[in-house]
């Protein structure tokens, strides 16, 4: 039978207790289950109730050598995307935390939704590769910041071999 959660953060956490409180929830959720979409679905809901001023939280699974899109919240968007083009290609490519305060200065930003003003793109690691990533978009100018960086990175830590 299937736990009922109910997983809402205080308005007045600092950051770093909200972050901290993201990956707790997710743990709980993701324990003990082995399908990566029902996961990665759990997660993106929780990303949309504990990270302020997003419009659109998810993931990008690698599939054959390119991103495909994975569970998410938000608009409708790209469904493919190359190793190495845009803010979750140059994550998936490079390996690293893409962390961009304004999406028109990133060199091939890939506009999945023009209301998208700033990113947070984190791998997710898989016996040392890149199996997806996580990203998070805002329609505000500069919203994320190193602090953000690191709680997504604790996330994404979290999820290795669980998606």
């Amino acid at each position: 039978m299937d736990r009922m959660f109910d997983f809402k953060p205080d308005a007045d956490l600092s950051k770093a207790e909200r972050y901290r409180q993201l990956v707790q929830a997710a743990e709980a959720l993701i324990a003990g289950e082995n399908d990566a979409v029902a996961n990665m679905a759990n997660v993106a809901a929780l990303m949309s109730e504990y990270i302020p001023d997003l419009n659109w939280a998810g993931f990008y699974r690698v599939v054959e050598g390119s991103l495909v899109l994975g569970p998410f919240i938000g608009r409708p968007a790209c469904i493919r995307i190359p190793f190495g083009q845009g803010v979750c290609g140059a994550a998936a490519q490079s390996g690293k935390t893409q962390l961009v305060k304004d999406v028109h200065a990133f060199p091939g930003h890939i506009a999945c939704d023009a209301a998208s003003q700033s990113e947070l793109v984190v791998p997710v690691m898989r016996n040392g590769e890149v199996c997806a990533v996580i990203d998070l978009d805002s329609p505000n100018l500069a919203t994320f910041d190193e602090e953000d960086a690191r709680g997504i990175e604790l996330l994404a830590k979290a999820l290795e071999g669980s998606i």
